[in-house]
């Protein structure tokens, strides 16, 4: 005869319930934190490079300008965070954001700069003809020679 102290054994596991907490790990150092937010901040300026570039004369060095910070930024990112797992602390979360929008502007800034490299003359072309547009008739004139250009560019490199 069963007792009223003796439990029924268990219930198995269910997808559908929640798993045993895990014990929570401590923080991260300050200087593992702080790496993490140095590169969470080159990631954001990398990005805001990019938006903010408005001179296309140099624009292939803004460019690269943004690769490399953005690049950086990637690495003191995944730096912070495998200097947090290998101290067996929590990953900052500064991190996970910074190696995100770092990459983000990577892959960002090599596409921009891919383009410079491919269409510098028709680029140069297009500024100077903007430089010496005194109307807006003029300036789509220009608008219209530079997507003519880059078209037959595109057609030359294989495209369609």
């Amino acid at each position: 005869m069963a007792r009223l102290t003796d439990r029924p054994p268990p219930p198995p596991e269910s997808p559908f319930l929640r798993p045993a907490p895990r014990p929570q790990l401590p923080p991260a150092d300050p200087a593992v934190r702080q790496r993490a937010w140095a590169g969470l901040t080159l990631a954001v300026l990398s990005l805001l490079t990019m938006m903010l570039m408005n001179n296309i004369q140099r624009g292939a060095y803004v460019v690269s300008v943004a690769l490399a910070v953005a690049l950086v930024a990637v690495a003191l990112a995944v730096s912070a965070m495998s200097a947090a797992k290998r101290a067996g602390t929590r990953r900052p979360r500064a991190a996970v954001l910074g190696t995100v929008l770092g990459v983000l502007g990577a892959v960002l800034s090599a596409f921009a700069l891919a383009a410079f490299l491919i269409f510098h003359t028709q680029l140069d072309h297009y500024a100077n003809c903007m430089n010496g547009a005194l109307t807006n008739t003029e300036q789509q004139a220009c608008q219209t020679q530079l997507n003519n250009s880059i078209g037959t560019e595109i057609n030359v490199l294989g495209g369609t």
